[in-house]
C-alpha cells in the first residue's frame, strides 16, 4: 500500500548526469528523482553501466558481484555497481559485451537487444536487493517493454504483485523500431504480435517499443501539458496518435522543469560577473564578456540574439534561414549562434558570418561552459522549434535574463507568457509557423529593448519565475498514487 509520505519508486533512464548524457533526459533523471526524495519517497535510479564509467576511478561500490537475468531462452550474467551519491541511490547495471566494451550510449546495430537486457535487468536487480518497488517509471523506448513484461511475464510473479508502471515519453520520435526477433530476446514472442487498426500499415509490421509503453502502461506522461495535447493529433503523434487517443484517459502532461542549484546566474563560475534580478547592470559585464569572446563590437545599447540549439529543421532554422539575412542587413541587433546539425546549415551561417562579421558569430560546437555565457551575456534568446515537447533552454535563458522569442508548442507555449501590454509577460511568442511571423516577433522584440525600463521590467518578471523541480515533483507523486490507485483498486488516483 502507498503511503502518502512513502513511495517505492524504481526509477529507469538510460542517460543521467554527470554520468552520462546526450540530451536533457540526463538532467531529468538526476533533478526530478532527488526532488523527490527531498518530499520523502524512496526513489532509486538505474541506469546501464557504458564502458565510458569506469567503476573503480569514480570510486563506486560493488553491490551484486553477479546475477542471472533471461535473455532470450537463456539466462546471462550481470553485475551491480553504486555510485557514491549520498543524496540519490544511482545503480549501474554491468554487461560487458552489451555495455562495457562500448564507448558511446546508442546507434549501435544491436540497441534492440542492449536495451532489451538493461530493462530486464533492473527489474532482476530490484528482486536480487529484495526491494520491492510500488511504482517503475521508465522513460523513452529503451524501457518501454517493461509494462508489457509486468502485463505478461511478470503478471503471476508475487514480487511485482504491486507494482505499477508510469510511462514517461519524452520525444516521440525516437520510438524504438526493430523487427520481430526482439519480442524473442525479450521473451513475449508467444503473447503475440500487436497491431492497431487505425495505424498505419508500416508501423504494424514492425515492433515499436513506445507503443508497447503506451498500450500497457498503467499512465502515460509527457513532458508538458500542451504536448500531452499535440501528440493526440496526426500532426504531432508521429503514427502512434490513434494508440495515444486510444488510451488518452490515463495520459498526462508534467512540465520539466531545471536545476535552479546548478542553473543560478549568482554563483556560477562560468560567468564574468554573477548577478541576480535585483542587481542586472552587473550583467553587462557578461554581455561585453560574451561580444569580446565572440569578436563582436562593445556595444551596450545593441541587443544580442543568441541560439543554442542543434542547426535542423526541427530547432527552426527552416523558418529563420528564409529571414536571417534580412535581419542581419535591417535590424540593430548582434547575433550569437552555437551549435551544430546539417552541413547546408553549417555552411549557410559561415557564408553569413563572413559577410557580416561586425554582426555574427557562429560557433559550431557545443561547450557547457560557453552555452551559460551565452544565456548570461544575450538579451534575447531565439527557439523558434517547429515542435518542442517541452525545452529547456528557455527555462535556463529566463533563468539567466535573456528573453526568449519562441513558437507557441509544447513546453515553449507553457513556459514563456507573451508581453502583450498591460500585462508584462515572460518573453516574446508567435503562433504560426512561418519566417515572417518570426521576423514579427524578433522586431517586436527589439523594438522593446529600446525601451529599457519596460524591458527592465519583463525580464525581471522572467528571471522571478518558479523554474525549480519542486512543483513538477509533487506533480509526479500525485501521478505514482493515481497510476497505483487504477491498477490495483480501481478507483480513481
Amino acid at each position: 500500500m502507498i503511503t502518502n509520505n512513502s513511495c517505492r519508486i524504481l526509477y529507469l533512464s538510460t542517460e543521467i548526469v554527470p554520468y552520462a548524457r546526450t540530451g536533457g533526459l540526463a538532467q531529468v533523471a538526476s533533478a526530478l528523482p532527488r526532488a523527490l526524495r527531498r518530499l520523502g519517497d524512496d526513489v532509486r535510479v538505474m541506469i546501464p553501466c557504458y564502458g565510458l564509467i569506469d567503476p573503480h576511478k569514480r570510486g563506486f561500490k560493488r553491490i551484486l558481484e553477479s546475477f542471472p537475468v533471461p535473455h532470450e531462452n537463456d539466462v546471462e550474467l550481470a553485475g551491480l555497481w553504486q555510485a557514491p551519491d549520498p543524496d540519490l541511490p544511482i545503480y549501474f547495471i554491468e554487461h560487458d559485451r552489451l555495455f562495457g566494451s562500448r564507448t558511446g550510449i546508442y546507434s549501435f546495430p544491436d540497441d534492440g537487444e542492449r536495451f532489451v537486457f538493461y530493462s530486464r535487468a533492473c527489474l532482476e536487480a530490484a528482486r536480487h536487493l529484495g526491494w520491492q518497488p510500488h511504482i517503475v517509471h521508465c522513460n523513452e523506448w529503451q524501457t518501454a517493454l517493461v509494462p508489457n513484461w509486468l502485463r505478461t511475464i511478470y503478471a503471476a510473479d508475487p514480487f511485482f504483485a504491486k507494482t505499477a508502471v508510469v510511462y514517461n515519453i519524452h520525444n516521440l520520435s525516437y520510438q524504438g523500431i526493430f523487427g520481430h526477433r526482439v519480442l524473442e530476446m525479450a521473451g513475449i514472442e508467444n503473447f503475440g504480435f500487436i497491431a492497431h487498426p487505425d495505424v498505419s500499415t508500416s508501423l504494424n509490421e514492425v515492433v515499436s517499443m513506445v507503443a508497447r509503453g503506451i498500450i500497457f502502461a498503467d499512465v502515460i506522461v509527457t513532458v508538458s501539458p500542451t504536448h500531452a495535447k499535440e501528440i493526440l493529433t496526426p500532426e504531432f503523434g508521429e503514427g502512434l496518435d490513434p494508440i495515444l487517443r486510444d488510451r488518452q484517459n490515463r495520459l498526462y502532461g508534467i512540465l520539466n522543469a531545471i536545476d535552479i542549484s546548478d542553473y543560478d546566474p549568482r554563483r556560477d563560475p562560468n560567468l564574468a560577473t554573477c548577478y541576480d534580478s535585483d542587481h542586472t547592470g552587473d550583467r553587462n559585464h557578461c554581455k561585453t564578456g560574451l561580444q569580446n569572446e565572440a569578436g563582436l563590437p562593445s556595444q551596450l545599447h545593441v541587443p544580442i540574439i543568441s541560439l543554442t540549439s542543434r542547426l535542423n529543421d526541427q530547432k527552426g532554422y527552416d523558418i529563420l534561414s528564409t529571414v536571417l539575412e534580412p535581419l542581419l542587413r535591417f535590424v540593430p541587433a548582434q547575433w550569437v549562434i552555437m551549435g551544430t546539425g546539417e552541413q547546408r546549415y553549417h555552411d549557410y551561417l559561415l557564408d553569413l558570418q563572413e559577410r557580416y562579421p561586425q554582426k555574427l558569430r557562429v560557433f559550431l560546437t557545443y561547450s557547457e561552459s560557453l552555452s551559460r555565457r551565452i544565456f548570461a551575456g544575450s538579451d534575447i534568446f531565439l527557439m523558434p522549434s517547429r515542435h518542442e515537447p517541452c525545452g529547456l533552454d528557455q527555462m535556463v535563458a529566463m533563468r539567466y535574463g535573456a528573453l526568449p522569442v519562441v513558437h507557441a508548442t509544447g513546453g515553449l507555449a507553457d513556459t514563456v507568457k507573451n508581453h502583450h501590454p498591460p500585462t508584462t509577460g515572460t518573453g516574446f511568442v508567435f503562433d504560426h509557423y512561418d519566417g515572417m511571423a518570426l521576423f514579427a516577433a524578433i522586431v517586436r522584440a527589439v523594438e522593446i529593448y529600446d525601451h529599457q525600463e519596460l524591458w527592465s521590467g519583463i525580464r525581471r518578471q522572467a528571471m522571478s519565475q518558479d523554474l525549480s523541480w519542486e512543483r513538477p515533483a509533487h506533480a509526479y507523486r500525485d501521478l505514482y498514487r493515481r497510476a497505483w490507485a487504477l491498477k490495483f483498486t480501481g478507483l480513481p488516483g
